[in-house]
């Protein structure tokens, strides 16, 4: 994993994130819940939209409740309506329910380096506010390997000890060295910093430009395996992977499908 210079400072001991990172970013208390050392899950849009499918999909099913909320402060963009622009709401919500954290989906990620290690810093901090023990997170897996619609999960973790436990669960580990970049990797980073375990689940991908519903099913089912718990019926999700399938199925060759 590659260390941007905010992350090193960070990692030699530097354990406040400075003021300037802070200021780009509003951090919104609405609630105060009551957990009990819960797991959290936290994940963004990237390849395939894999994150935000998984993240919107356990709101959904788990009908959690938002008790935080992360806006960005300064946008970097503008959007044209035709003839005139509007501002961009850039927004993360924390959610819960029955002692589980569930952060990110959205829209898109930080636009900035400091907005996205603003990010990291305060889910630790939410982490650690209620002892959580464990951050999952969640991604796209790109490869090249036909997939023929049943796409893996690829697991790795913040230690080679969980690892080993893993493993004996029948799980994927990830096969190869890697740079995992964005907040779907750097959480990672700083939950190890922060001595909190951190497990990454990566559903394979062929094209990260479509919605891969499949890779997410895959996660979920991989997530309720590691956490002992069924978080609900994905034959929606199956629905949607269906309908991408019949309006991309003219796009490939014969010796591509998804």
């Amino acid at each position: 994993m590659l260390l941007s210079p905010i992350f090193i400072a960070h990692y030699q001991g530097q354990l406040l994130i400075s003021k300037e990172i802070i200021q780009h970013m509003d951090f919104i208390q609405e609630s105060e819940p009551d957990l009990k050392k819960p797991i959290v899950i936290a994940a963004m849009q990237d390849m395939g939209n894999v994150g935000g499918i998984v993240i919107d999909f356990l709101n959904k099913q788990l009908k959690t409740q938002r008790f935080r909320l992360a806006k960005s402060s300064y946008p970097t963009y503008v959007i044209d309506k035709g003839g005139y622009i509007g501002l961009p709401d850039e927004n993360w919500e924390y959610r819960n329910t029955n002692d589980l954290i569930v952060f990110g989906g959205g829209v898109g990620q930080p636009q900035t380096n400091e907005e996205l290690h603003s990010l990291c810093q305060d889910v630790i901090d939410v982490a650690k506010k209620y002892s959580s023990k464990f951050i999952y997170t969640l991604g796209g897996f790109h490869t090249t390997r036909e997939l023929n619609n049943s796409p893996k999960t690829y697991v790795t973790t913040t230690s080679a000890q969980l690892t080993n436990q893993l493993e004996k669960l029948n799980v994927n580990i990830t096969p190869q060295k890697s740079v995992i970049t964005g907040f779907n990797g750097l959480i990672l980073g700083y939950a190890k910093m922060n001595g909190i375990q951190g497990i990454g689940l990566y559903g394979e991908l062929n094209d990260p430009e479509i919605p891969q519903y499949r890779a997410a099913i895959s996660i979920i089912k991989t997530l309720e395996k590691l956490t002992y718990q069924k978080l609900g019926n994905v034959s929606e999700l199956e629905y949607m992977a269906q309908n991408i399938d019949e309006k991309t199925k003219n796009r490939w060759s014969p010796n591509f499908r998804q």
